[in-house]
């Protein structure tokens, strides 16, 4: 009986050393190795609170700089607008300017003090206010229809005497425009006159030459201001509808008449 027992007691404590050297050491060799887990993204929801506000720390610092760059980007944008707007002001001054200036021309000369009143009269009902100032210079006396003298003076005689037997008896000879003599056919004031007269010699088989003849004496000008968007005028519309010819001409003011304007 004794050696019974002793034979289950040494088969228990053998299963039992199985068992613990089963589990154990042969365990432990035959589990194979297990792989790293693989990297996954989480939600700042998932991650612990520490890590929550190493990220917003870290966050706070990345906004910091992202906050300074747009503040400088919008410091520069700030520092374009502000040259624009500069510019732009300048640019507005600079006009403003050129609208208030005024350019001062003269109009003229008019041979007497009447046909500088009509033409004072057209420009004041075209908004104008104009100046009237009285100077010395060439006046236009007319239009002067002549005819080149013949080289001999049988050829001009002979000239001379169809003219006047067609009724010109106002040609005469005296000295032209250039050196040498001409046979003068009259000066004109008036351009249905002076063309009537150069018909009048063409008809006859002749070709006359015209010129303006002038003298010296006072003659009259018409100063106004015209704004910079202002055209100049045009000198025919401020001529008279009597036929008679006005050589007008338009020109800056003398430093004189501008100044006081």
């Amino acid at each position: 009986m004794t050696l019974l027992k002793t034979i289950v007691v040494c088969l228990v404590l053998a299963n039992v050393g199985y068992f613990l050297w089963a589990r154990g050491v042969a365990g432990t060799a035959a589990t194979p190795a297990q792989p790293a887990p693989a990297a996954t993204l989480k939600l700042a929801s998932e991650s612990p609170p520490g890590a929550n506000a190493g990220a917003a720390a870290e966050g706070g610092s990345a906004g910091g700089l992202s906050s300074g760059t747009a503040t400088g980007g919008t410091a520069a944008v700030g520092l374009s607008g502000g040259a624009a707007a500069r510019g732009t002001a300048a640019g507005n001054a600079e006009a403003g300017l050129l609208t208030n200036v005024k350019r001062c021309i003269s109009i003229g000369p008019f041979n007497d003090v009447s046909e500088a009143a009509h033409a004072a009269t057209t420009l004041r009902g075209g908004g104008y206010d104009p100046r009237q100032r009285s100077a010395d210079g060439d006046v236009w006396a007319g239009v002067w229809v002549y005819l080149p003298l013949p080289p001999t003076k049988a050829a001009g005689d002979q000239m001379l005497a169809k003219l006047k037997a067609a009724g010109i008896d106002d040609a005469l000879e005296m000295p032209g425009p250039n050196e040498g003599s001409v046979i003068s056919l009259g000066l004109y004031g008036e351009s249905k006159r002076a063309q009537a007269r150069v018909a009048q010699v063409q008809a006859l088989g002749f070709n006359p030459g015209i010129a303006d003849r002038k003298r010296t004496g006072s003659v009259y000008w018409i100063d106004i201001d015209l704004k910079p968007t202002d055209s100049l005028l045009n000198p025919a519309d401020l001529q008279g509808e009597s036929g008679r010819i006005v050589r007008l001409e338009v020109k800056a003011c003398p430093p004189a008449a501008g100044s006081a304007s």
